[in-house]
């Protein structure tokens, strides 16, 4: 008796903490355009940056700093507007 609760516990719990495979590759797919999309805005704006804002291969510097914010923040985006829906 202990071991069939035990055992209905137990898959209760992991059938909470599992997550569906079209959730995962959602989750992937939304993550991949943020960070293109984001790239992509870094580049258009590298002219226009000072230099100091600008990536040297390498080395971590603000120029990374400036992509990967824009990136997050491209994703943040497209997770609120997801959720809008």
């Amino acid at each position: 008796m202990i071991y069939g609760r035990f055992k209905s516990s137990y898959m209760e719990t992991l059938a909470r903490i599992w997550v569906s495979k079209p959730l995962v590759v959602l989750n992937l797919l939304q993550s991949l355009l943020a960070i293109l999309l984001g790239n992509v805005v870094y580049f258009l704006l590298l002219p226009s940056l000072p230099l100091a804002a600008r990536h040297r291969p390498h080395h971590i510097d603000l120029g990374m700093v400036l992509d990967f914010w824009i990136c997050l923040v491209i994703y943040g985006v497209i997770r609120t507007a997801r959720k809008w829906r």
